[in-house]
């Protein structure tokens, strides 16, 4: 049976990011997310222990992997290995929407932990496995 899930319909969860992030898809291999940050919004910089890619489906976004920040444009992939920080900043002056998809767990535990590291304030998201 297909199942058609709208973005526009799907409410906004709460994260300590503070930005529009939806849930589009929650199975037991994968778990798929949508995110709209204005323009000056970022995510916090985070650690997640799975794989995740982003796509960027409409606009450009800074995006941190590790030491490095390169901006990305629409219709880009980038993959940010498991253990790694990393973080998105939309500094253009319009909308950025990227699907973050992680490539292993899902059930994304809702509590981040928040950790000290270089006199920078980091949060860990963490994922339960099946």
């Amino acid at each position: 049976m297909m199942n058609i899930i709208n973005v526009n319909k799907q409410p906004i969860v709460e994260t300590p990011h503070k930005v529009d992030v939806r849930q589009l898809y929650d199975k037991d291999n994968a778990q798929t997310m949508h995110i709209t940050l204005k323009a000056g919004e970022s995510l916090k910089p985070h650690l997640t222990p799975v794989n995740v890619f982003f796509y960027v489906l409409e606009g450009a976004v800074d995006v941190r992997v590790g030491d490095e920040t390169v901006s990305v444009e629409k219709d880009c992939l980038v993959e940010s290995p498991k253990d790694i920080i990393h973080c998105l900043s939309n500094n253009s002056d319009s909308i950025t929407r990227i699907l973050v998809k992680s490539t292993k767990a899902s059930n994304k535990i809702k509590v981040a932990v928040k950790e000290t590291q270089n006199n920078k304030l980091y949060s860990v998201c963490f994922f339960k496995s099946y």
